[in-house]
């Protein structure tokens, strides 16, 4: 059993470390044409990928963020370093969140950052919010660890060929409860700061 767990946090720590997120300073400080862009995101975040034929991001995608105000629109078709980051923020949470949730939790930082020219602008949001990556990823391992042991230790009575399916279901219920759970609570918080948003437009009329 310790071995199995030790294997399992080696591979998950490899994973891990192959998605790291994207570094600001890697990202260009010149405008960038659309396929430029989509040419960036897919090297930089082909890590993240299921399958290799998946795509990270295509022009239809880039549009229609634009069409639905969650990217403010390029300069001249060039899109910016602003641009980018805004694009990597849809990315982590469009696979979570509806485009209306996304909308909620964007729109104030665009509004506000997106080139900021008195300081403070979405490069500065984005190191802060992911400075903290490394800590988090090691509660995560010792997080991941546990739960790995304990869906390793449900079903001993059974056959080895059926224990080791079952096993992995529990794996995955653990996981799901998690992430349930989670995103229930990033629900609530996006809808209190809709309700935030809503009390203040009416205090403005």
């Amino acid at each position: 059993m310790e071995d199995d767990v030790k294997s399992f946090l080696a591979e998950l720590q490899l994973k891990l470390k192959s998605i790291d997120y994207v570094k600001t300073e890697d990202i260009p400080n010149i405008g960038l044409y659309m396929d430029q862009v989509t040419t960036f995101m897919e090297e930089e975040l082909k890590a993240c990928k299921r399958y290799e034929e998946d795509k990270i991001l295509t022009k239809t995608m880039i549009n229609n963020y634009a069409k639905n105000n969650l990217l403010p629109a390029p300069e001249r078709k060039k899109y910016s370093k602003q641009h980018i980051l805004t694009l990597l923020f849809i990315y982590y949470f469009k696979n979570i969140l509806s485009i209306s949730d996304i909308h909620t939790i964007l729109d104030p930082l665009t509004k506000q950052y997106f080139e900021n020219p008195d300081g403070f602008n979405m490069e500065d949001v984005y190191n802060e919010v992911f400075r903290l990556e490394k800590t988090e990823s090691e509660k995560l391992l010792k997080d991941l660890g546990k739960k790995y042991i304990l869906a390793q230790e449900t079903f001993q009575d059974f056959p080895e060929e059926d224990r080791h399916f079952l096993q992995s279901f529990s794996f995955i219920c653990l996981l799901s409860y998690d992430v349930y759970i989670k995103k229930m609570i990033i629900e609530s918080v996006i809808d209190d700061l809709k309700g935030k948003s809503s009390a203040k437009e009416d205090d403005e009329k």
